[in-house]
């Protein structure tokens, strides 16, 4: 009986050890705003089905040519996360990875107004993930991160519902346009006939720049904001212009240049770090 006790004891870290996470990746739910099925992927921790308690959550957003699936198979986020829950540095954690390249490209409301991605998102996505699912749906317990035109989405998202998240996480982040001309030259070539105040109302809400230039001083500590991108990036002078800027106006925020480039391997690494970040919210830091 000494000896059977004194296996299992020896075989319990081994049983610890061995228990992951589990993704889905082809799950949807309806969306009246776009009029169609949205997919999206989703990460429970490893003691989910087991436990009666509720979970923090972390929306995790993808890049242009991705979908929902971008983060699970070149982003290894089961791998990953399980890792760093495993080794203490995250806590157990929902992880939600929409689809935003399925009729249109992107997160945000079409400057038409014939697709709107964000109100999807708030209205009826968040909703429905989080009844449907074990989730803490308080402020503190939510978070958003993303990488390149998924972090231009955690930006915007962040900037205009920081009531929402506790931290906001960038990773090379499309920051929008850098100016007013700039977005008049795209947008125009995109879509004649545009009025000149249509465009400006749009520049002004979905570009981070002017969004940081009008934040009000009660809002600066909203959110907690972790920026990553590559010294050899070529989203690397927006992130910086907006880096300089949060300075200026005395926003809080983490700011990693590190070597590498706008890629998977690169991604891969910020991950952890990312995780790690929302985590210090989640436990109260």
């Amino acid at each position: 009986m000494k000896k059977l006790i004194a296996c299992m004891l020896m075989l319990c870290p081994f049983a610890v050890m061995a228990q992951t996470g589990k993704v889905y990746d082809n799950l949807t739910v309806n969306s009246k705003i776009l009029k169609s099925e949205r997919k999206y992927a989703i990460y429970l921790p490893p003691d989910y089905e087991s436990s009666g308690r509720s979970y923090p959550i972390l929306y995790l957003l993808h890049g242009a040519g991705d979908d929902q699936t971008g983060w699970v198979q070149f982003g290894e986020v089961l791998n990953i996360t399980d890792k760093a829950i495993r080794e203490g540095t995250a806590t157990p954690m929902i992880i939600v990875m929409p689809d935003a390249n399925t009729g249109r490209r992107g997160y945000f409301n079409d400057i038409k107004g014939d697709w709107n991605y964000e109100d999807f998102f708030f209205f009826e996505l968040v909703p429905f993930v989080e009844k449907k699912y074990k989730v803490k749906s308080d402020k503190r317990f939510r978070a958003i991160a993303g990488l390149s035109m998924g972090g231009g989405g955690s930006f915007i998202y962040a900037l205009h519902h920081p009531e929402m998240f506790s931290s906001a996480c960038p990773l090379s982040a499309a920051t929008g346009y850098l100016n007013l001309d700039a977005a008049k030259a795209a947008l125009t070539k995109a879509t004649p006939g545009l009025a000149d105040s249509t465009i400006s109302n749009y520049y002004n809400k979905y570009s981070v720049l002017p969004l940081m230039e009008a934040m009000p001083d009660a809002q600066k500590k909203a959110v907690r904001w972790f920026m990553d991108v590559g010294d050899d990036d070529f989203l690397y002078e927006g992130n910086g212009l907006v880096h300089n800027l949060m300075r200026k106006k005395d926003i809080p925020h983490e700011y990693r240049v590190r070597d590498g480039a706008h890629n998977w391997t690169y991604w891969r690494a910020s991950l952890p770090v990312v995780l790690e970040f929302v985590s210090q919210s989640f436990h109260q830091y």
